[in-house]
């Protein structure tokens, strides 16, 4: 990738729209979840679903399930939309304990992916 999207900011990449493979919006990423031992972006946190703001349920996917199409200001994500209804997700008053590696390794083995971790720098 060239240009002005090969190194940037977490906050500029939040709210960039997601969109799946056949181009289905599947909400916005609100948050990035760095692992600061490995230096990793492990996860963005999706909003997802609801009406309005209301009903919006936060789901933690895999980073390395988002490709991004810079001139669209978009993340096409590698899941279809009923994979995504139906993943663990979380409430945004009731977030996981992201360095729990159980919980981390439930998470990779329901996208189909294999941990960050387990990747040697």
């Amino acid at each position: 990738m060239k240009g002005k999207y090969k190194v940037q900011s977490a906050s500029t990449l939040e709210g960039f729209r997601v969109r799946s493979k056949d181009n289905q919006d599947l909400g916005t990423i609100e948050e990035l979840m760095i692992d600061p031992a490995s230096g990793r972006v492990a996860y963005a946190v999706l909003c997802f679903g609801g009406f309005l703001g209301f009903g919006d349920k936060l789901f933690a996917v895999p980073w390395s399930m988002f490709r991004l199409k810079p001139e669209d200001r978009v993340f096409l994500l590698e899941v279809d939309r009923e994979v995504l209804e139906n993943a663990p997700g979380f409430e945004a008053d009731d977030w996981p304990d992201f360095g729990d590696e159980h919980w981390g390794a439930q998470i990779h083995t329901y996208y189909g992916r294999q941990p960050y971790w387990s990747f040697s720098s």
